[in-house]
């Protein structure tokens, strides 16, 4: 089991999506001139420009079937979103090529989307993928302190805390424990826990 080299794993996944396997089927007898009409209204369409109008037109003056060129634009949509998703230094450039050649893509295209994918308009791309990316709320602060009250037949225990969003939002809490002693003797016994913002 001694293999001289291992394949790289394709950018796309184990699995093909269905876009772009539908787009290698639909590109024979896109000549070169289309193909990068279409391309740039696609990267266009990527970096978040209104490009209505240039598919519109590109559609009118169109030999090929409006249902073809469908199939193209969402194939090519797909193959540079999944690829500008991907990391510079994680996606070389001979296997992202090697990649598109297992799809039967014509070298010419194959040149045309390496150009795009690893060319001077990936930072547009990249940063407008960000901004359509969903963005999580990030914590910028997070205090905290245990507090126990300590009577002659219990303890209770108290948690209070603060928290700081990204954005400077603040959110105050306390979570009590009616026995902490009983968790620290007996683990399998439950403790009521309840958190109640300040």
């Amino acid at each position: 089991m001694s293999s001289s080299h291992a394949k790289d794993p394709s950018f796309l996944g184990g699995r093909i999506p269905p876009e772009i396997e539908s787009m290698s089927k639909n590109l024979k007898d896109v000549d070169q001139e289309l193909f990068r009409k279409i391309l740039k209204a696609v990267v266009s369409a990527l970096e978040g420009k209104d490009c209505r109008e240039v598919m519109k037109s590109i559609a009118e003056s169109s030999v090929i079937p409006q249902e073809r060129l469908s199939h193209i634009i969402a194939g090519m949509h797909r193959v540079l979103s999944e690829a500008i998703r991907i990391p510079t230094p994680l996606l070389k450039q001979e296997a992202f090529k090697e990649d598109l050649r297992e799809l039967r893509i014509p070298e010419d295209f194959i040149t045309d989307f390496c150009s795009v994918v690893f060319g001077n308009r990936r930072a547009v791309l990249e940063a407008a993928a960000s901004q359509k990316d969903p963005q999580l709320p990030t914590v910028a602060d997070f205090k905290w302190r245990v507090d126990v009250a300590i009577s002659t037949r219990i303890a209770e225990g108290c948690s209070l805390s603060q928290m700081t969003e990204g954005e400077g939002r603040e959110h105050y809490g306390q979570l009590f424990s009616q026995s902490p002693a009983a968790f620290c003797s007996n683990a399998d016994e439950t403790i009521r826990w309840e958190f109640s913002p300040l």
